[in-house]
């Protein structure tokens, strides 16, 4: 069985970061879309977000939500359509909902960046992936730890390659943990977070596989008691060196804000995803860092 190496991104060298249109590029919220992937591609972007459910009769389709309302204003799961049902409805009165090998035959030259959404998808993306021969094309990741393991190994199976994967979320929570108590340990020696890690890793290894890539956002909000909320920060540069010390790439969802951008890019982040492509994309040309890598 053959395997690609892991990318590593920044980190030291001269290369692009990574720029991914999260669900396409479409500023009037037509998310998910042919037209949304196309416009992306159309500003140069290799990479592109997206998400899958799977039909009633097992069509692999590139949609967010498990309920159809939303984005069709129609009632109703994915899960509970045939395809046939499915693609009577529009996104936004206009736009027809794609499947995901359409997706990957219209647009040969992008590459996909997959969040498995539901259980049903576990045993159909696997087979898309392998009969349109993308296993070079994909990076796989999920929420559900259970469910990225189950979809990786089973790509891997049918194809015979280790595709990209970025952590569930034992993984990421497990790296936020070794991170936290980094700044202590790095004044004793740097190996004893990376100690730390190789520990963490063998002790999950039955049900977090290894990935590569860690996509997060850059602050998350914790629900206290008495409707209390506190922001905790989660990328930082202490984060980021630990990642990178780590071989891991750090991609960071979803910066909207040129300034945001700008700050991240400078703080050392080796990606970004957004919803504006077009910002992006200035960015980058500003900073001279356009085109992304098509290997991030």
């Amino acid at each position: 069985m053959s395997e690609k190496p892991s990318a590593a991104p920044g980190r030291g060298s001269d290369r692009h970061p990574a720029a991914l249109a999260h669900r396409g590029f479409s500023p009037d919220g037509h998310e998910n879309t042919m037209a949304a992937f196309r416009a992306a591609a159309d500003l140069g972007f290799v990479w592109l977000e997206t998400d899958v459910h799977t039909t009633r009769d097992g069509v692999v389709v590139a949609f967010h939500d498990p309920s159809l309302e939303r984005v069709t204003g129609e009632s109703g799961n994915v899960n509970d359509l045939t395809w046939v049902q499915l693609r009577a409805l529009s996104i936004g009165g206009e736009h027809g909902i794609p499947t995901l090998a359409e997706l990957l035959r219209e647009l040969p030259h992008a590459r996909l960046n997959i969040d498995v959404k539901d259980e049903a998808s576990v045993a159909a993306l696997p087979r898309v992936v392998a009969d349109e021969h993308a296993a070079d094309r994909v990076r796989v990741t999920s929420f559900s730890d259970s469910r990225r393991r189950r979809t990786l190994a089973t790509v891997s199976r049918l194809t015979g390659r280790r595709v990209r994967t970025s952590a569930g979320m034992l993984g990421t929570v497990g790296f936020l943990a070794v991170s936290a108590v980094a700044p202590l340990t790095d004044r004793v020696s740097p190996r004893i977070a990376s100690v730390l890690w190789r520990a963490h890793r063998a002790a999950w290894s039955r049900v977090v596989v290894p990935f590569d890539t860690l996509q997060l956002p850059e602050t998350h909000v914790l629900r206290l008691p008495l409707g209390r909320r506190v922001t905790v920060r989660v990328v930082s540069p202490r984060f980021l060196g630990l990642a990178h010390r780590e071989g891991l790439s750090v991609q960071v969802w979803t910066v909207n804000d040129p300034a945001d951008m700008h700050r991240l890019l400078d703080m050392g982040v080796d990606g970004l995803i957004t919803d504006r492509a077009d910002l992006l994309k200035d960015v980058l040309v500003a900073r001279e860092q356009w085109p992304p890598d098509p290997q991030d």
